[in-house]
């Protein structure tokens, strides 16, 4: 295993998550099973993980994957706030990074470096005290930090309103393809509730069923 290799991380709610939506929602009853092991995974550290989002941002997955294997080369070991830190500016902006994306990279390691963000006490936290954390930080907005709840923190009853993906998959299953609203779209998740993120990536899956990495 390289030194940048990690474990995949599947959450432990996922079997129960499946049976309670399964019993409460006809479209999950029939959804889940096409899908069969297929589970939310976790990788990385919650700085990296932050980053690679940054990196992303607006570029297609292609390219974003080619821009970060080329920052993470800059970085002597492990991708860390302090090494990050610690880069040339110049030499970021060679990889293929704008000067708006070094500048949030940047800010992004000043929060973790100085502590402005808690991650030893997230576990602790609710949803919302961890987005108020992240969206301090510039080039992080809701959907991102969203993301990362479901994504990185595997937080089991996350909503993501903003997310065109989560509507899209409402309309098609549950209003035969009809636009919805964010009113209609939070109705329908109430449903879901504790377990919004699982149907959420579940409706993802219906309209992409390879799954999202993040």
């Amino acid at each position: 295993m390289s030194p940048r290799a990690v474990a995949l991380v599947t959450p432990d709610y996922w079997d129960e998550a499946c049976k309670h939506l399964s019993r409460r929602d006809r479209v999950m009853r029939k959804l889940i099973p096409q899908f069969g092991e297929a589970r939310l995974q976790s990788r990385g550290d919650a700085f990296t993980t932050l980053a690679r989002s940054i990196v992303g941002q607006q570029i297609s997955v292609k390219a974003a994957q080619s821009v970060w294997e080329r920052f993470a080369a800059l970085l002597p070991a492990r991708i860390a706030p302090l090494a990050v830190l610690e880069l040339d500016p110049t030499s970021m902006r060679s990889v293929g990074l704008s000067a708006r994306k070094v500048d949030y990279l940047l800010d992004l390691a000043r929060h973790f470096e100085d502590g402005t963000v808690h991650v030893k006490r997230w576990a602790d936290m609710d949803d919302e005290a961890i987005i108020e954390e992240l969206v301090a930080i510039r080039g992080i907005g809701r959907w991102t930090a969203e993301m990362f709840l479901i994504f990185h923190l595997m937080r089991p009853n996350v909503l993501p309103l903003d997310d065109l993906g989560l509507l899209k998959g409402i309309s098609v299953n549950y209003f035969s393809g009809e636009p919805v609203s964010r009113v209609e779209a939070r109705e329908v998740g109430d449903a879901w509730s504790p377990y919004r993120s699982v149907a959420t990536w579940y409706l993802w899956r219906s309209l992409d069923p390879l799954p999202v990495d993040y």
